[in-house]
């Protein structure tokens, strides 16, 4: 099977506080350990000096094991109920779902 990496670009509202974003982090981290298919969860912040990140300042990346491991963890009630605090909070989102291609020289 081929690794599926889920990848979430944000920008947080203005005016959300530090400290409630710090915790929507941390609930999303808490997924890998609620949701079996979810393999691993990462995040950063925007640190690029090309400024071309169109607004986006934070990425979560979760890797899976299956394009069917992705739809579980969509339709987990866990995963359903934390989409539902988080999405409010972000003034926009983009959402990509890709299998890593080997690298070809």
């Amino acid at each position: 099977m081929a690794e599926v990496k889920h990848i979430v670009l944000g920008k947080f509202k203005d005016g959300i506080p530090q400290e409630e974003i710090d915790q929507l982090i941390k609930q999303y981290a808490n997924l890998v350990n609620l949701i079996q298919p979810m393999k691993s969860f990462r995040w950063g912040k925007d640190v690029s000096i090309e400024n071309l990140h169109q607004g986006f300042t934070h990425v979560f990346e979760s890797t899976f094991e299956s394009c069917e491991g992705v739809a579980e963890y969509i339709a987990h009630p866990d995963h359903v109920e934390y989409a539902s605090k988080l999405l409010p909070q972000l003034e926009k989102v983009l959402i990509i779902d890709y299998k890593p291609a080997p690298v070809q020289l």
